[in-house]
């Protein structure tokens, strides 16, 4: 199985260890794994900010970047990158010649977690992890790349790992981007209960797809000195190896 490796902007500048801990286990799954260095943004911040034309101009570098065999699939850590991939370039690409580029793409890019279970179908990568864990679900893990099972499945599988469902899971934990700068103080106050959920399912550790969301709830966490990690699911599935 080959496979594509996109790392967010976000993943790369913030977070490298995550991108490698994801290859460990793609690479344990099977996978011939390959890293385009000429890659750089899905083009999401500038179609949410409304700029299409300058969101059109990445995409389209995305789609050279990305562009292989239709037997390659592209995988990123990033439920969010994904759903922009899969949801929105059609939008800005359409009644062009491009599109017939873009459906191939959309077909072959998976968030991390969706692409072990679906695609590989691996649910047990022999990872163990001795913690109290509760699971957050992303908005665009859960509404854009409609995954739901699939984190919770790997997650069942890590030796030592208690798993614990959180009140009003589903919930925004209020980062989405450019609206944690436009509404914060929204933004906070939806982080705010996010985390105090989580501490009271006595979890020591927040887990999900999406480092952006963590970021946002890691910063309440540590202003409030809640006493509580947070881990990418990837990071998770690298542990005790």
């Amino acid at each position: 199985m080959n496979v594509q490796l996109f790392i967010p902007c976000f993943v790369d500048q913030l977070f490298p260890a995550t991108a490698f801990n994801m290859v460990k286990v793609l690479e344990k799954a099977g996978c011939t794994v390959t890293y385009n260095t000429n890659q750089t943004c899905c083009g999401q911040p500038a179609y949410n900010a409304g700029f299409w034309d300058d969101s059109r101009e990445v995409c389209s570098k995305f789609i050279k970047d990305f562009s292989g065999s239709s037997t390659d699939y592209v995988v990123a850590p990033s439920a969010s990158c994904v759903g922009f991939v899969r949801n929105y370039f059609t939008t800005l690409f359409e009644n062009t010649s491009r599109m017939a580029e873009v459906k191939q793409l959309q077909a072959r890019t998976f968030e991390f977690t969706d692409f072990l279970v679906n695609v590989l179908k691996v649910e047990d990568v022999g990872a163990s992890l001795y913690t109290k864990a509760t699971y957050h679900d992303s908005c665009a893990g859960l509404r854009e790349c409609r995954i739901k099972q699939e984190p919770r499945k790997l997650l069942s599988n890590v030796k030592g790992l208690e798993l614990v469902e959180m009140n009003d899971v589903e919930t925004c934990c209020g980062f989405g981007g450019t609206f944690a700068v436009k509404f914060d103080p929204i933004s906070i106050s939806m982080a705010d209960q996010k985390s105090n959920n989580a501490k009271a399912t006595g979890a020591e550790c927040i887990i999900s797809t999406d480092l952006s969301c963590l970021m946002h709830i890691d910063g309440v966490v540590r202003k409030k000195e809640m006493g509580m990690q947070t881990m990418h699911i990837a990071d998770v599935l690298a542990s005790g190896w």
